[in-house]
């Protein structure tokens, strides 16, 4: 599977007032993401999660190595547009994204400042507001909308673009419960239904599971790269990284602690839990 986005050694610093460079919040990182995957890229505040993301839609260029955007090197500033075709990016506060008064023209926003058709931006701008569960509010007002049902008029306005990679900056970090589950349901669908590349920036356990890859970042550093059942099995190195570990994980892990039991500590999910718990109880 082809490479969308690869770091070589990249390291970036932010300038300080008088011009001079400060301490870099990127360290070398070098990444991999292929074409399809749904990476979720974990780590505490300052670990540079978010800097990295950046990276990833040429939002920050590289103050030391490199950022190739489907082999697009984004230092080059003639990469730029067509980088930010390829990787679109979705952030925390969805009011900062909407620009419209009615939902549907919001969507159309991008579209129509990129020159589309506007027959086809009617197309791509049903197409998105279905994909996402929100076509039934298209001539709404986005201000008198939930959070969650925003941060999906957001993403449907990035699917209309049709990008080949989608880079979500702490989506939910903003919502209640009900609005993060309706973020995520729609993430999953973006990669499952439609084979768009996502890259998740999060610091919610339960989002990070959803994925098929963690990607755990501290000081600067990539510290840990897998599948989300063997980085969140590594408890110990997750919280010396200030992170914590889903609750599945934690009640076994702290239960073998306290009891001296090796029960498996891999339930990603409420139901390998109870089956974990279960068979613990039948043999005791």
């Amino acid at each position: 599977m082809a490479e969308i986005i690869k770091t070589e050694n990249l390291e970036y610093a932010y300038p300080t007032e008088d011009g001079t460079l400060s301490i870099p919040v990127l360290k070398g990182v070098d990444l991999s993401i292929r074409r399809g995957e749904f990476v979720a890229v974990l780590g505490h505040n300052g670990s540079g999660k978010s800097t990295l993301a950046g990276h990833f839609n040429a939002i920050r260029l590289p103050t030391g190595g490199v950022c190739y955007v489907d082999m697009m090197d984004t230092r080059d500033e003639n990469n730029t547009y067509e980088v930010r075709k390829t990787v679109a990016m979705v952030f925390q506060n969805p009011d900062n994204q909407l620009v419209a008064t009615v939902v549907e023209e919001d969507v159309a926003f991008a579209l129509e400042n990129m020159g589309v058709p506007p027959e086809e931006i009617r197309v791509r701008v049903d197409d998105a507001l279905r994909a996402v569960g929100m076509y039934e509010y298209r001539k709404q007002a986005p201000h008198r909308l939930s959070g969650g049902q925003k941060q999906r008029i957001a993403i449907a306005g990035v699917i209309a673009m049709m990008p080949r990679c989608v880079v979500l900056d702490e989506p939910t970090a903003m919502l209640d419960p009900q609005g993060r589950r309706e973020v995520m349901l729609t993430v999953r669908e973006l990669n499952e239904k439609f084979g768009i590349t996502v890259v998740l920036i999060t610091h919610h356990m339960d989002e990070a599971v959803q994925a098929g890859r963690v990607v755990v970042m501290h000081q600067g550093e990539v510290l840990m790269d897998g599948a989300p059942r063997e980085i969140f099995t590594r408890v110990d190195e997750l919280r010396n990284a200030s992170l914590t570990v889903p609750q599945t994980i934690e009640i076994l892990y702290d239960l073998n602690a306290a009891e001296g039991t090796s029960l498996p500590i891999d339930a990603l999910s409420v139901e390998e839990c109870a089956d974990t718990l279960q068979k613990y109880l039948i043999n005791n």
